[in-house]
């Protein structure tokens, strides 16, 4: 076994691939292996001399040494979304071709037996299937590539060349896979797509905020729905997961206090049962 080797790492993967017809994926990897070609000699990048694994759908690249971080997330990356939306410019969205590229350093091994041995090769693999990152392009139609980097190559790459990389483009975001034990901190962005009318990127396995409901009460002081009734205590007890105040219940993070005041996420200011009995924000 040689000793492993601190490498760049590139993962990359198409959307959608597997719901193309057999002739579409045919035609989606040349075209797949020609965009990334194109791409990284048009930045003075030599694809020859990468180590690659290939799927289907995809590939996980480890560069020479030689190769300069900056010149790969500053230059590569865009090159690489500006070829796709012109690609995709003149095809049905079944044909379209759009990339999560994902980006890490670490130590690696060069000689295993079916692949390459490494933490960080499980790593770069995992942020390239993050949830918000497919949630984010799947939102942005015309976009081409997006970009997610560890923490490491956002701390020491992104942030140190704020004239190529647009650091204030990229989102936080904690990356999990609850059922391999995994979570890490990672950066991503959707490569010249402004995402602030996005939502705040949410993990799978990261809850929502808990739902408010107004259901009005049942007949006789019942639960919603006719469960059985509540208790004083359980209405008003604190960690209880619901506060009931007259007809409206509040879910999730809340407070309550003297004159029936019901603090939630309505969304607007609802009155109800008038007068001095409160009024639910």
């Amino acid at each position: 076994m040689r000793h492993p080797e601190r490498r760049l790492l590139i993962s990359v993967d198409m959307e959608r691939y597997s719901r193309r017809t057999n002739l579409q994926q045919y035609e989606a990897q040349k075209d797949f292996r020609e965009l990334l070609h194109e791409a990284a000699g048009d930045v003075g990048l030599d694809r020859v001399a990468w180590t690659t694994q290939q799927a289907g759908d995809g590939e996980l690249a480890i560069l020479p040494r030689d190769v300069a971080e900056s010149r790969v997330i500053g230059r590569f990356v865009p090159e690489l979304n500006r070829r796709l939306r012109s690609y995709n410019s003149s095809r049905v969205p079944a044909a379209r071709i759009r990339l999560r590229v994902a980006v890490h350093q670490g130590l690696v091994h060069l000689d295993g037996a079916n692949g390459f041995p490494g933490n960080a090769v499980v790593l770069v693999c995992r942020l390239c299937e993050a949830a918000p990152v497919k949630q984010a392009l799947a939102a942005l139609p015309d976009a081409g590539v997006a970009l997610v980097v560890s923490a490491e190559i956002y701390r020491d790459v992104v942030t140190e060349y704020p004239e190529e990389m647009r650091p204030e483009r990229f989102r936080r975001v904690e990356v999990t896979h609850p059922d391999k034990g995994f979570r890490e901190d990672a950066w991503f962005c959707v490569v010249d797509e402004d995402m602030s009318a996005l939502p705040a990127a949410e993990d799978a396995g990261t809850p929502s905020p808990a739902p408010v409901s107004t259901t009005p009460p049942a007949p006789g002081g019942g639960a919603p729905g006719g469960g059985p009734p509540e208790s004083p205590a359980t209405r008003t007890r604190p960690g209880a997961g619901d506060i009931r105040t007259g007809d409206i219940r509040v879910d999730g993070q809340n407070a309550i206090g003297h004159g029936a005041t019901a603090i939630g996420s309505v969304g607007r200011d609802l009155t109800f049962g008038g007068g001095r009995e409160g009024r639910a924000r």
